[in-house]
């Protein structure tokens, strides 16, 4: 096991009434870091969570945390704690007697726990709150309650299963900004599950993208939306146009399809395909070039659906009766509701993988 490796997963499964929910999973999450558990509700994304908790046990597979075999340890003896969808506070106790209550079951000096539940109060911005209750509190208070209860005990891992599902857009925003601030400053391993591809996309140091009990595909933000491996993952992570297509020709990486009817495009992969492939091509809304005027080799359509998104417009443009594509534009004064439009393509970041 490496050095910075703090909880590593080794062929992990888990069956519930001989359906397996977790299949085979290995990972590896290294120390300080912050990743999501990426899915589709149902996924087995909460439940590897409560694996590494020691909530669930495995049905095969083992689990380290800090190096330590903890496959068959009791979660109370876990370096690990977790902050639950419901904040879980107890109504009755104060903010200050919340955050204090673990050091309190632990025995821990009053001097000792009167110095640490200041210092994590003060480090998620509730100084000034101590003397209030739950319910006085707004929601996005109320989990920073929970996130500093989580960390005053120095877990070596901390795991937040759907923190911000229930918190309005604007707030939901606004945390994950805050929660990562939180991470860095802490230096924690964050262990994260959401089904919202936002909330991952923009906290996470990497995700892991999970469907039916596998890991599809593991990597950075970036990688996973410029990269993706799998159609799931295309299809999951942000919008975006899936295309069926055919391989023309490929000299070396640069691979020749033709998509919509004969129309081509070449694009860059490293993949090896043969002549009549058949593949399904991801364009990103972002990577469609739209114009009101027709030019040398686009494709021909018409303006079905409009909608204003601030910083850009989402467009749908009808080819023809059965096709149409998704294309996101920033100069929205030009479009308009039935205008014709010619578009292209980006085809930089076009990506072919097979069916």
């Amino acid at each position: 096991m490496k050095d910075n490796v703090i909880v590593k997963l080794e062929n992990v499964s888990k069956r519930f009434n001989k359906t397996d929910v977790i299949k085979n999973v290995s990972l590896e999450i290294y120390e300080g870091e912050f990743i999501t558990l990426l899915g589709p509700s149902g996924c087995g994304k909460t439940t590897l969570l409560r694996i590494i908790s020691g909530l669930e046990s495995v049905s095969n597979g083992r689990v380290y945390i800090g190096g330590v075999d903890v496959t068959n340890t009791d979660p109370t003896k876990r370096e690990v704690n977790t902050i639950f969808q419901n904040f879980a506070l107890f109504p009755k106790m104060t903010v200050y007697d919340n955050v204090a209550f673990g050091l309190k079951m632990k025995k821990t000096p009053k001097d000792e726990i009167d110095k640490r539940v200041k210092k994590v109060i003060k480090l998620v911005k509730l100084e000034g709150f101590e003397n209030r209750y739950p319910g006085e509190l707004s929601g996005g208070q109320q989990q920073r309650v929970a996130i500093a209860r989580g960390v005053v005990l120095n877990p070596k891992v901390l795991l937040l299963d759907e923190t911000l599902c229930s918190l309005d857009l604007k707030l939901k925003k606004y945390m994950q900004v805050e929660l990562k601030k939180i991470q860095k400053k802490l230096g924690l391993t964050f262990i994260y599950v959401t089904h919202a591809q936002d909330e991952a996309l923009s906290m996470s140091d990497r995700v892991a993208v999970i469907n039916k009990g596998v890991i599809e595909q593991l990597g950075t933000p970036r990688d996973l939306y410029i990269s993706p491996k799998t159609i799931f993952v295309a299809d999951f992570i942000g919008e975006a146009n899936m295309v069926d297509g055919e391989v023309v020709k490929q000299v070396n990486d640069d691979l020749t399809l033709s998509i919509f009817n004969k129309f081509k495009i070449t694009i860059k992969s490293t993949e090896t395909f043969n002549k009549g492939d058949k593949v399904k091509v991801i364009i990103r809304p972002e990577d469609v070039r739209v114009s009101t005027r027709p030019s040398e080799g686009c494709l021909s359509g018409v303006i079905s659906d409009y909608t204003y998104g601030g910083e850009n417009t989402k467009l749908i443009i009808d080819l023809d009766e059965n096709t149409s594509i998704k294309a996101s534009v920033i100069d929205e004064e030009k479009y308009k509701y039935g205008d014709n439009a010619y578009i292209k393509f980006e085809e930089k970041y076009i990506v072919a993988l097979r069916k």
